[in-house]
């Protein structure tokens, strides 16, 4: 070492070492304070690389923090922001007070979580409040960044980032820390749809120990796809956006192109988009372009019908590289969420989502998407658990929407539905391999719809009526699809389904399906064909249950008269029709007219089918009916009184028609005590032959 020191400082031009160097107490000196610091640097490099004794932190790289690698701005908002004033007034509530907070702006890909973020943003700038946007990368270490660097802008000191920097405090407290005793400002995290990597380690957003924390004085406002309360925990304020009411959808198209069409017709394109903002948005923008094809709302509305691919499905060329151009493409959007499910372990998320997508445009019967469905349509292996992951997820990121499942009809057993946004399910359906998979998954679908209502018509009492209005819906399509392949297997699924139908009261519904059925039936049977003149009876039935008597009675006398000339006068069926016009009579208020002809009714069934027949039970009740409504009282509860005595007999005491018929008496009797009062009672009417 001193042969060293003495070499450093020889000056080599004389060759000669300088006269210092003779003394030997300053060399030794100069050395031992060199070793001291070569000690000292040795040892403060081991404690950096391996952390304090006492359980202190590695440093923390922050070089950028100080200097800001990005803008911290909140994005422009170009156009009015419609129909969120209620979300805005919140945010801005919680902006505007006392505290602190957290707020997560929610929802489904399109439903403008950014734009609404960024219009709180500027108007919380316009209260004076200091606003930082951050935008999530899906990189934990640029978001405490970027955090770091808000905080940094809120006042936090660089003695206070450098203790980070070597690892004296954690970082992610000391900005909290910091953020906690700072009040006025709003700090928004954009885009933050995969909240389980927001770090810093591996313990969720909802323990509130990471980088999203809503203990701060100012608020935290982040935008996600993850709509879940257990994702964000307890105490952050959820907004889960809906799409927009059909006026604000309307207010959008008009802002982006004012001179396409009047407010009737842009609310009508609104709803054809379903009150989606981007897909509001993307109409606009091309309404908007003086060289586009389609000028007028109206114009776009029908065009959607046949160029949907080159209007909203076109594939955006730099989407599959680049989320953010994906976000702003209304075909590729929802495949952002698609993709970070399937990366999270829900395989079976996409299958479903396109199993749905080929079903209408209204609420599935949770019981309709099975694992044997899903196996059966896709080739995939699926159970129960994977089946109910893959719903959960598509729930979470807000596709899929569970209509009534908070507020279930009172009296009626829970049952489960699912339904899609009417753009997401025809984007994706859009998206499916024609003619495969499509044909292949349909046929499935088929097959399970046919087995659905088998079970829902071997439910006892009312156990499946609620399922049985779920799937009513998705019936004609099932019957379109299989004529005339499979015509009479499907029709007679529809005519089932039709008949629980009838018996819940749900006219409506049924009506839909013999309506569908009826169509059908002329065309591949014929309009004289016996099928086709039952369907037609069956459709008069519903709409007198529907209260459209009238043209109930006109339809059940057509067919009458068919049925009286191609089967013949006495004819069960032709008996059947005969007695359903007598009834459409009665309730048309006709009421000689329906006597009559409920007394020819009986009479020939009597002679036809014997005066036992259950039928003719019915004719027998269907005409004291009609003798009550004339006022013959005493006459209407001696019919009444037989048909109840032979009723137990021939059905038992406790058959449903025994049952009515006990009820009909009673109401019979009831008027008749009241003699001197005319009053008018609603009498059960029986189905089937009614």
């Amino acid at each position: 070492m001193v042969a060293f020191l003495v070499a450093i400082v020889t000056n080599y031009v004389t060759a000669e070492p300088p006269g210092w160097a003779e003394n030997t107490v300053v060399v030794w000196s100069v050395f031992g304070a060199l070793a001291v610091v070569s000690l000292g640097l040795f040892f403060w490099e081991r404690r950096l690389a391996a952390g304090t004794p006492d359980g202190g932190r590695p440093p923390v790289p922050l070089g950028r923090v100080a200097a800001g690698g990005h803008s911290m701005n909140p994005p422009v908002v170009s156009a009015r922001v419609r129909g969120r004033e209620a979300e805005l007034e919140r945010i801005g509530a919680l902006v505007g007070g006392s505290g602190g907070g957290m707020v997560v702006v929610c929802g489904a890909g399109g439903l403008g979580k950014t734009t609404l973020a960024a219009e709180a943003a500027a108007q919380a700038r316009g209260r004076g409040r200091v606003v930082v946007w951050i935008r999530w990368r899906d990189d934990a270490e640029q978001l405490g960044q970027d955090l770091a660097q808000a905080a940094h802008i809120l006042g936090l000191p660089e003695s206070r980032l450098e203790e980070a920097r070597t690892g004296r405090v954690s970082l992610v407290d000391a900005v909290w820390e910091h953020l906690a005793g700072v009040k006025g400002w709003l700090i928004v995290v954009d885009n933050v749809d995969t909240p389980s990597r927001v770090g810093p380690g591996p313990e969720p957003v909802a323990a509130y120990r990471g980088w999203l924390r809503p203990h701060g004085g100012g608020v935290l406002m982040v935008t996600s796809r993850d709509t879940t309360r257990q994702t964000w925990g307890p105490d952050a304020d959820l907004l889960h956006l809906q799409p927009l009411a059909d006026e604000a959808g309307a207010a959008v198209l008009l802002d982006a192109a004012p001179h396409a069409g009047t407010g009737n017709e842009a609310e009508a394109l609104a709803v054809r988009l379903g009150g989606l903002p981007l897909g509001l948005n993307a109409a606009g923008a091309y309404l908007s372009v003086a060289t586009s094809r389609h000028r007028t709302f109206a114009a776009y509305r029908h065009a959607l019908e046949t160029e949907f691919a080159d209007l909203l499905g076109a594939e955006h060329p730099g989407a599959a590289a680049d989320p953010e151009a994906a976000r702003r493409v209304v075909r590729h959007t929802w495949g952002l969420s698609l993709d970070q499910l399937h990366r999270d372990g829900y395989t079976l998320a996409r299958p479903v989502l396109q199993l749905l997508a080929l079903l209408e445009p209204v609420p599935v019967p949770r019981t309709l998407i099975t694992p044997e469905l899903v196996t059966d349509a896709t080739g995939l292996p699926a159970t129960s658990a994977t089946v109910d992951a893959a719903l959960a997820g598509l729930h979470q990121y807000g596709l899929l929407h569970t209509p009534g499942a908070d507020e279930p009809e009172p009296g009626s057993p829970a049952v489960g539905r699912l339904q899609l946004h009417p753009l997401v399910r025809e984007v994706t359906a859009h998206t499916l391999a024609r003619p495969e998979p499509t044909t292949t998954w349909l046929t499935a679908i088929d097959e399970h719809l046919a087995q659905a209502v088998g079970t829902v018509a071997g439910m006892p009492g009312r156990a499946g009526w609620p399922t049985a209005r779920l799937l009513a819906p998705h019936l004609p399509a099932h019957l379109d699809r299989n004529t005339p392949r499979s015509f009479t297997t499907a029709r007679n699924t529809l005519d089932a389904l039709a008949a629980v139908l009838g018996a819940a009261g749900a006219a409506s519904e049924e009506l839909l399906l013999r309506r569908h059925v009826l169509d059908h039936e002329s065309t591949v049977l014929g309009p004289d064909h016996p099928d086709t003149l039952t369907s037609r009876n069956n459709l008069a039935t519903a709409l007198n249950r529907l209260g459209e008597h009238r043209q109930a009675a006109d339809l059940h006398q057509q067919v009458l008269t068919d049925s009286e000339r191609i089967l013949g006068p006495d004819h069960p069926d032709t008996l059947t029709s005969r007695n359903n016009l007598a009834n459409a009579l009665n309730d048309l208020g006709e009421h000689q007219r329906a006597a009559d002809l409920h007394q020819q009714v009986l009479t020939d069934r009597e002679r036809v089918l014997g005066p036992d027949h259950p039928h003719t039970l019915t004719s027998r009740n269907n005409l004291a009916n009609a003798l009550s409504d004339l006022g013959e009282h005493q006459r209407a509860a001696d019919l009444h009184q037989q048909v109840l005595t032979d009723r137990e007999r021939v059905l038992g005491p406790d058959h449903p028609h025994t049952l009515t018929s006990r009820n009909n008496l009673a109401i019979v009797r009831a008027r008749l005590a009241q003699a001197g009062r005319r009053r008018w009672w609603h009498l059960p009417r029986l189905g089937g032959d009614a």
